[in-house]
């Protein structure tokens, strides 16, 4: 099964509210979701990387929900279709946002050349998680939860206030877990940095 297989079956087969089928259809026909890369030069950074990452997060937030000391210890729940909707929407800022290019790099015989790249130009420069809660909330109404965990996804790494970033995630423990997940999945699980 490819991801967009799998991205579409684990979306249908969870997310049910009202607007969901437009914005499956957005991401499916209106948009490059499903080719975009996930970065520009770093994880996931080929044709179809966006989908990927968004998989990954997936299955990584899933799992770390069903940990015993998240569900006991912790007495974090979070329905099924929160999990969907968190995990596969949390980067759709980035539809849109990449366009491939070439860039010149030292071959092994010291000549230049050119190598195939993709470049990062966002024509709505509204800021990471919350463009993504943004777009999504043209389709569909988030609940407060959901809104949270995507405008906190990148927790301390991004360029937030981090003491807002620890207030969101002490209130909010869907939050910490997509961080949680979205970090596992970047780091783990596509660490295919260039060096």
């Amino acid at each position: 099964m490819s991801a967009k297989e799998e991205f579409i079956e684990i979306y249908t087969s969870n997310i049910h509210r009202e607007g969901a089928d437009a914005l499956l259809d957005y991401l499916e026909h209106k948009s490059d979701f499903f080719t975009s890369p996930a970065s520009a030069r770093y994880h996931g950074a080929y044709e179809g990387g966006l989908c990927d990452h968004s998989v990954n997060v997936y299955h990584c937030l899933t799992e770390y929900l069903a940990r015993e000391r998240v569900q006991e210890l912790y007495g974090v729940e979070v329905a099924g279709e929160s999990v969907a909707v968190a995990a596969l929407l949390h980067d759709l800022c980035k539809v849109g946002c990449y366009r491939q290019g070439t860039r010149n790099v030292k071959g092994p015989d010291g000549k230049w050349q050119a190598v195939p790249t993709f470049y990062y130009e966002d024509k709505l420069p509204y800021g990471h998680g919350e463009k993504s809660v943004y777009i999504i909330s043209g389709f569909m109404k988030l609940k407060r939860e959901e809104a949270m965990a995507i405008r906190w996804h990148m927790g301390f790494s991004g360029e937030e206030d981090k003491r807002l970033v620890g207030q969101a995630f002490q209130q909010y423990p869907l939050a910490f877990a997509l961080s949680v997940a979205d970090m596992e999945a970047t780091y783990f699980l596509e660490n295919e940095e260039e060096s």
